[in-house]
C-alpha cells in the first residue's frame, strides 16, 4: 500500500513539474507567436511595390504610410486571411480628416461593386430555394417591370445566369449615386432611366450570351428579380439570407445608412482630397453598389466560399452553388466573382468603387488565403494594388507578382502627337507630353497622373497599375484615340477635338 502511495505521489510530483514547465513555456510561446506575426505585418507595411516595374530600374520597396500620403488616401483598412482564418486586421489613417477621427477595424466603408459578389450569393440562395430559376427567361420571373424586347432579345431569352455573368448584353456600366439632398429614384425608375434617376435606361444592345460586358444595370435587374421573388425589401432579404448567417454584424445594404452606424462610417474623399458632399453618395442600386461593410466582415465571405467549395459549410451556399459561382463563363467572370483557374487553386475576387471609396476582395480556394482592403478615397485603387503586391510577396501568393517590362527611349516628337484630351468610358482622360516623357491621367484611376513608358511608337504601359495603351490613327496618320487594356478588358477612348 505504501509503495503504491509513493508511486502515486511521485507521479503527481512529476505532473506538477510538467504543469509548471508548461505554464512557464506558454507565455513565452505566445509572445514568440505574437512577435512573429507582428514581423510579418511589418514586412507587408514596408514592402509595397507597383505591379509593373521598368526593367533595369532599382528595386524599391515602399512604406504604407508614405504611399497613403502620396496617393492622398486618408484611411485604409485590411483583413488578412491565412490558413483558413483571419490572421490579422489593421486600420491606418483617418476615417474623417476634419474631426481627426482615426480609422479602426470596425470603421465602415462603402464596398461599391464588391456588393455584386454578395448579391450573387443571395440570388443563388433563392435559386436553391426554388424561388428563382438560373436559366429560365428572366421576364417570366419579373412582375412590375420587364426587360424591353428588341431585335437582340427576339430569339434568345435573357436568363439570371447571363445577368450574373455580365453576358446578357445589358447596358449601363455603373452608377454615380445621389447626394443626401437629392430625391432618390425607385428601382423601376432606375431601370427606365426616368426622373429622378440620372442614369441611362437599362436596355439590351448586344446579342445575349455572346459577349462579356460589365453591367451594373444588369445587377439592378437582378435586384428587382430578388425582391419580387422573396417579397422582401432588398436590404432585409440580404440581411436574412447572407449577412446574418455569416454573422456580418457590421454590414448593411440599407439604402440610407442607419443613424447608429453613421458615426462609424468613414467619410469619402475625391481625387483631389476633398470630402464628398454630405460624406458619401447614396446608391439605391443596392445589388450593384449599395453595401457598407468592413474588411473583417467581408473576410467572412471569403472564408464561407472557401469552406463551401470544400463541402465544409452551407451557411449560405451549397457546395454545388459555390462551385457554379467560381466556374468561369464569358470573360474572366463566374457568377458574381472574377475567377482565375490557377491549377492547384482558383482565385475569386471583386473590386469596388463608389464616389470617394475603393475596395478589393481577393480569395483563393484550397489554400485558405485571401485579403480584403478598403479605402476612403477615389485614389485608393493604385494603393490597394501596391498593398496586394506586398501581401503576395510575404504570403507566397501565385498572383500579384511584380512584373518587369522593357521600355524604349521616349521620343518628344511622337509624344507631342499623342498628347491631348480623350474620352474614356464617358469620362475625360488626358495624355500630357513633357519632352521625352508622356503621362496619362483619368479620374477613373485617381488624381495622380501616371507615366507612360513606351514599348513601341504607339504602345505604352503604366507601372502604377497593370495597364497598356495602344494609340490608333486614321488613314492620314492623325491620332484618333487609344485602346486601354486592363486584364482581359479592352476599353476604347476617342480623341476630343
Amino acid at each position: 500500500m505504501m509503495k503504491r502511495y509513493s508511486l502515486l505521489c511521485g507521479t503527481m510530483l512529476l505532473w506538477g513539474f510538467y504543469a509548471q514547465a508548461q505554464s512557464a513555456l506558454e507565455p513565452a510561446s505566445a509572445e514568440t507567436a505574437t512577435a512573429a506575426l507582428q514581423a510579418r505585418i511589418t514586412k507587408v507595411e514596408r514592402g509595397l511595390s507597383t505591379r509593373i516595374v521598368v526593367r533595369g530600374s532599382a528595386d524599391q520597396k515602399m512604406n504604407l504610410t508614405d504611399r497613403m500620403a502620396y496617393h492622398q488616401v486618408p484611411a485604409v483598412s485590411i483583413a488578412l486571411i491565412n490558413q483558413g482564418r483571419v490572421e490579422w486586421a489593421r486600420a491606418y489613417g483617418m476615417a474623417d480628416i476634419a474631426s481627426q477621427r482615426s480609422a479602426t477595424t470596425t470603421t465602415l466603408f462603402q464596398a461599391g461593386s464588391v456588393s455584386k459578389a454578395l448579391s450573387a450569393m443571395g440570388a443563388m440562395r433563392l435559386v436553391e430555394q426554388d424561388k428563382l430559376s438560373l436559366d429560365a427567361d428572366a421576364n417570366r420571373q419579373l412582375v412590375s417591370w420587364k426587360i424591353p424586347q428588341n431585335e437582340f432579345t427576339r430569339d434568345t431569352a435573357i436568363s439570371l445566369r447571363m445577368l450574373l455573368n455580365h453576358s446578357a448584353g445589358t447596358t449601363v456600366h455603373g452608377f454615380m449615386g445621389y447626394t443626401p439632398e437629392q430625391v432618390l429614384p425607385g428601382l423601376v425608375e432606375v431601370l427606365n432611366g426616368v426622373t429622378p434617376a440620372h442614369s441611362e435606361p437599362v436596355r439590351v444592345d448586344l446579342m445575349p450570351g455572346t459577349t462579356w460586358r460589365y453591367s451594373g444595370g444588369g445587377y439592378s435587374i437582378i435586384q428587382l428579380m430578388m425582391t419580387e421573388a422573396s417579397k422582401q425589401p432588398f436590404d432585409q432579404l440580404m440581411k436574412v439570407e447572407v449577412l446574418k448567417p455569416l454573422e456580418m454584424n457590421q454590414s448593411t445594404f440599407a439604402t440610407s445608412l442607419p443613424l447608429h452606424w453613421r458615426k462609424q462610417a468613414a467619410t469619402g474623399y475625391d481625387a483631389a482630397g476633398k470630402a464628398v458632399a454630405g460624406g458619401w453618395h447614396i446608391y439605391p442600386e443596392s445589388a450593384a453598389a449599395g453595401l457598407w461593410s468592413t474588411p473583417s466582415d467581408l473576410a467572412k465571405v471569403i472564408l464561407e466560399v472557401q469552406k463551401a467549395t470544400e463541402g465544409e459549410s452551407s451557411k449560405v451556399l451549397s457546395r454545388n452553388s459555390a462551385s457554379l459561382m467560381l466556374k468561369r463563363g464569358l470573360g474572366e467572370y463566374g457568377l458574381g466573382f472574377f475567377v482565375e483557374d490557377l491549377g492547384d487553386r482558383t482565385s475569386f475576387s471583386h473590386s469596388g468603387g463608389t464616389e470617394g471609396y475603393r475596395a478589393q476582395l481577393y480569395g483563393y480556394t484550397r489554400s485558405g488565403q485571401g485579403a480584403v482592403i478598403m479605402t476612403n478615397s477615389q485614389n485608393g485603387a493604385a494603393l490597394i494594388d501596391e498593398i496586394l503586391c506586398s501581401i503576395a510577396a510575404e504570403y507566397g501568393w501565385p498572383e500579384y507578382q511584380v512584373l518587369e517590362k522593357g521600355s524604349i527611349q521616349g521620343d518628344a516628337a511622337i509624344n507631342r502627337q499623342l498628347a491631348g484630351d480623350y474620352q474614356l468610358l464617358d469620362l475625360p482622360a488626358h495624355v500630357v507630353a513633357e519632352g521625352e516623357r508622356l503621362y496619362f491621367q483619368s479620374e477613373l484611376f485617381g488624381a495622380k497622373r501616371m507615366e507612360l513608358f513606351p514599348e513601341s511608337k504607339t504602345t505604352f504601359f503604366t507601372t502604377a497599375q497593370d495597364m497598356t495603351l495602344h494609340f490608333e490613327s486614321s488613314d492620314d496618320g492623325a491620332i484618333i484615340g487609344f485602346k486601354l487594356v486592363r486584364g482581359m478588358g479592352t476599353y476604347p477612348a476617342k480623341r476630343m477635338q
